[in-house]
């Protein structure tokens, strides 16, 4: 993919701006190379060539990329660029904006932290709505009490997967109105959500046991449906309230994307 000249431009800003700013410490560089003084070291930061070392490029190329030239650009070789840098996560997502490119170490790989973020369990607790937090897995990693009383066929349950109590849980089918479309929509809203990864050991495993495991799941799973996780009208038959009817909002918290904060506002608010 052949990038705009004006993209080009701001790629290569980008790294001269970085470049620049990084000490050759900091980088696991020793301030005065082999064969240069102290004295000579005019640069700010770090040199094109030592980046282009620790990089594995060549000189040349990188510095053609900091000018902005007409060359091409692989993830592999902006991975290993970000990595040299010392970018931050935000500066890594930017650097494969700019290129165009897709990351192939995404931040959301991983397991999540042990605990929940305190700042995304605060949120819980101050909506008056019911709300809760899953994980990349979807596994409900929190919620408030509003949530824990409408959920309460699936959170009272013990199981903590929304994929797992959907397919797998007898009460689901009379507890989510319609449930035939909606398993099927939720199916493919995780598809998109995880297709990221696709060698995530999670992920697959999880995909592997609910195959064997129910018969819905491997048969919506085989249409490959891709979904956007768009909220929209969910309705709910509650062991005690009866028929409930509720607009969800998907929130995705900036600095924590491997969770997602789900609302279930009243429907018509």
């Amino acid at each position: 993919m052949l990038l705009p000249a004006d993209q080009r431009r701001l790629l290569g800003a980008f790294l001269r701006r970085h470049r620049e700013s990084l000490a050759p410490q900091a980088a696991g560089l020793p301030m005065t190379p082999p064969g240069h003084s102290p004295r000579r070291r005019r640069t700010p930061g770090l040199r094109r060539e030592e980046v282009a070392q620790l990089c594995g490029i060549s000189t040349t190329w990188y510095t053609w990329l900091e000018q902005g030239r007409d060359i091409a650009l692989s993830a592999e070789a902006l991975a290993r660029l970000a990595e040299a840098l010392r970018l931050t996560p935000a500066e890594r997502a930017y650097l494969f904006e700019l290129a165009r490119r897709r990351d192939p170490a995404p931040p959301m790989a991983g397991s999540a932290p042990a605990s929940p973020p305190p700042e995304l369990v605060a949120a819980l607790r101050a909506s008056a709505a019911p709300a809760y937090l899953l994980d990349r897995l979807w596994h409900a990693r929190g919620w408030n009490g509003a949530a824990g009383r409408l959920f309460s066929p699936w959170l009272g349950s013990g199981e903590t997967c929304l994929l797992r109590y959907v397919f797998l849980d007898p009460t689901a089918r009379d507890f989510i109105c319609d449930w035939e479309n909606r398993a099927q929509r939720l199916l493919a809203e995780f598809r998109a959500d995880t297709a990221h990864d696709p060698e995530d050991t999670g992920m697959r495993t999880l995909v592997g046991d609910l195959l064997r495991s129910s018969t819905p799941f491997a048969r919506f799973w085989n249409n490959h449906a891709v979904l956007a996780r768009e909220g929209g009208e969910r309705m709910f038959s509650h062991p005690e309230d009866g028929l409930l009817r509720y607009e969800q909002v998907t929130l995705l918290p900036a600095a924590q994307p491997g969770y997602k904060l789900v609302m279930l506002l009243p429907a018509g608010t």
